[in-house]
């Protein structure tokens, strides 16, 4: 196991995942560090939510090795350090919203007032006692994201959060999650929207499970000559089919 600097909390070293009969992951390679927010952009099916999977230690991987912690990704002393939020909601529609965070909470060892707080920090006190079911599709995915929270990991992994929010939520939310980052928390969130790019300290850009990119926006923008994220993220993409077109003559 590769030992982990204490400025890092993952460390991927040459990951190779296959799904079926598809490699979506052929060599990846990248170090996240302690206490940013990192955006990992790119088109769906690109194997964002695949690097995430292998991050939490729940993705079979033909090769390679993930750390997290100085652990090895999905190791039993993870379980409460590291936070996963899927794309699909894990609450239970039958139970309240208090009701599922605090049942997570139980299951990591955490008591009802850690649940209170992180249904405060995702704005849902004034629907702690609702049934999930009857939440609309933004209040259903922040009741999942409390869930995430209640643990108060030191890394948190999200797949999407901001799906389906109202632009003042997802506001709220990054706000949240530069807070997070500013207690020392690492912070990794899978998005397909570009103008999110500007609220993360760093941006790793993957496309058919190869990393384009692992830079900040005025880095990535000053090497592709481009004003915006999409812009320079579509740079890149004509540059890689260039180059690959030419690998391939």
């Amino acid at each position: 196991m590769t030992n982990i600097p204490a400025d890092n909390s993952i460390v991927v070293e040459h990951l190779h995942v296959v799904r079926g009969d598809r490699e979506v992951l052929p060599d990846l390679s990248v170090t996240v560090p302690r206490g940013q927010v990192i955006g990992l952009l790119g088109p769906s099916g690109g194997g964002k939510s695949t690097l995430m999977r292998a991050v939490v230690g729940v993705q079979v991987i033909a090769g390679g090795t993930v750390s997290v912690l100085g652990e090895e990704a999905g190791s039993p002393a993870l379980r409460q350090r590291v936070g996963y939020l899927t794309q699909a909601p894990s609450v239970y529609g039958d139970l309240t919203v208090r009701d599922n965070v605090r049942y997570f909470g139980r299951v990591i060892g955490v008591g009802g007032d850690a649940a209170d707080r992180a249904i405060e920090a995702v704005a849902l006190t004034d629907h702690a006692d609702a049934l999930v079911e009857n939440l609309s599709g933004g209040q259903w995915s922040r009741a999942n994201l409390a869930c995430t929270l209640v643990g108060d990991p030191e890394v948190l992994v999200l797949d999407e959060p901001t799906v389906g929010l109202d632009p003042v939520l997802r506001r709220d939310l990054w706000d949240l999650f530069r807070r997070l980052a500013g207690d020392g928390r690492t912070v990794l969130v899978s998005s397909h929207v570009m103008d999110e790019a500007v609220r993360c300290d760093r941006l790793l850009l993957l496309r058919e499970g190869v990393i384009l990119s692992d830079s900040t926006l005025p880095e990535l923008l000053e090497r592709t000559g481009t004003t915006d994220a999409e812009q320079a993220f579509l740079a890149l993409i004509d540059e890689a089919a260039a180059r690959d077109g030419g690998a391939a003559a």
